[in-house]
């Protein structure tokens, strides 16, 4: 047996007993992992310091280097979102509906955990203790695999839950961490079958593209933001300014930031300049189309590229529509299906909007920078899925369990 066969193995036992664990030992080892990570702050913090210099050695940009780093700050949030998940409801085990059968069989429908999910994630230590919360409480084991550039801090958070779960008189197997970076160890996760029952990408393009094309397990995708905002035509400009500059800029790095600004003809000569404004004080380099370029001398041409990409940085596409008809149009084109905004005073653009475009999450009015888990009531997320099967969005303790069927008779046979 392979390291990472032990590894799903450990977890495939582990998992058997935690999904019929009562809610309340499940609470209480998420607690006990939440005071465990801020006992053992110091430790974490020191593996994440080595972890951002040598990522700074090797040229990781700003935003990027953002995402790696924790502080006392982040640990406490850390801690805190695993308690916030302690005082959500138990997702396993509740009635979904009920009812008798014409011969007699009396039937419900129950909500069970998925077994042993599997999470292949980059540069963010925050997700391994989000994403074990999430998989503790909803009654799985998890195989968390981490980038390379965050493996120290991986490893010590790691530790930190494992001790704190056999303090807590459970199986440390619950959460289990493949310290091995290579490729060719995370394209072997992928299909290891038998023990991982769902897989969970969070990460760039590349990430999820390869997730997608080498996994034999059952995948739910999630993660790559190209998030648009339209400007209509009746939109106050400068309410607009403030949710693209909030989108924009307020943490480039994550996927439900905006990568997109379409403005509609008839108000981008006096819309576009004062956006711009709100967005130099950042410094966000704009991309433009033609029209784009012409309002703004300081903006640069956008390549068709521009328009596809989850820039994760500060750097803004731009382009002029029409109106309505070639911004959804845009919009389905490009889009990653995550989260999309309209910024307008129409009450009639704004239903069209929220109707034609197919995305996660559908803002009027307002900034995507709100789909996230902990916003929508979910707790700690383990994912935004940009897929409609088994679960879309935000995906919290309801998306982490599925459902059977219980049938009670008195000897009936077919």
């Amino acid at each position: 047996m392979t390291e990472l066969t032990a590894i799903g193995a450990a977890a495939k036992r582990a998992a058997f007993a935690l999904a019929n664990a009562p809610t309340a030992r499940k609470n209480a080892a998420l607690l006990a992992i939440a005071d465990a990570l801020e006992a053992r702050a110091a430790e974490i913090l020191a593996a994440n310091c080595e972890d951002v210099e040598a990522a700074r050695a090797r040229g990781m940009s700003a935003s990027m280097l953002d995402r790696l780093s924790l502080s006392e700050t982040r640990v406490r949030g850390m801690a805190d979102g695993v308690r916030e998940v302690a005082e959500l409801p138990d997702p396993v085990g509740r009635v979904l509906s009920g009812s008798t059968l014409g011969c007699g069989l009396e039937m419900e429908k129950i909500t069970v955990p998925l077994g042993v999910i599997g999470i292949i994630f980059e540069a963010r230590p925050n997700v391994t203790s989000d994403a074990a919360a999430l998989c503790l409480k909803s009654g799985n084991a998890c195989v968390l695999r981490g980038g390379k550039e965050a493996i120290r801090s991986n490893t010590a958070i790691a530790r930190v839950m494992r001790a704190a779960l056999r303090a807590a008189d459970m199986d440390e197997n619950c959460v289990c961490l493949i310290e091995d970076t290579a490729r060719e160890t995370a394209t072997a996760m992928m299909r290891l079958n038998g023990y991982i029952d769902c897989l969970i990408p969070r990460g760039g393009a590349g990430l999820i593209r390869s997730v997608v094309e080498n996994a034999t397990v059952p995948v739910i995708e999630t993660g790559v933001g190209n998030c648009h905002a339209y400007v209509e035509k009746s939109a106050d400009i400068a309410m607009a300014a403030e949710i693209v500059f909030n989108a924009k800029t307020s943490r480039p790095s994550v996927c439900n930031a905006l990568e997109t600004l379409l403005v509609d003809e008839a108000i981008a000569e006096m819309a576009l300049p004062v956006i711009a404004a709100r967005l130099a004080e950042k410094d966000v380099e704009l991309r433009g189309c033609a029209r784009t370029c012409k309002i703004l001398p300081q903006a640069v041409p956008a390549s068709e590229n521009d328009y596809a990409v989850e820039f994760l940085d500060y750097i803004l596409a731009v382009k002029v529509v029409s109106g309505m008809d070639e911004a959804v149009e845009h919009i389905r084109r490009y889009s990653s299906h995550h989260s999309e905004c309209i910024v307008t005073r129409d009450l009639n653009a704004a239903r069209r909007f929220a109707r034609e475009v197919d995305s996660a999450a559908v803002y009027v009015n307002a900034s995507t920078r709100f789909t996230d888990g902990g916003v929508f009531g979910l707790g700690a997320e383990i994912g935004i899925s940009t897929q409609k099967l088994h679960a879309r969005g935000p995906m919290g303790l309801e998306a982490m369990v599925s459902y059977k069927y219980v049938l009670y008779g008195d000897g009936q046979v077919r």
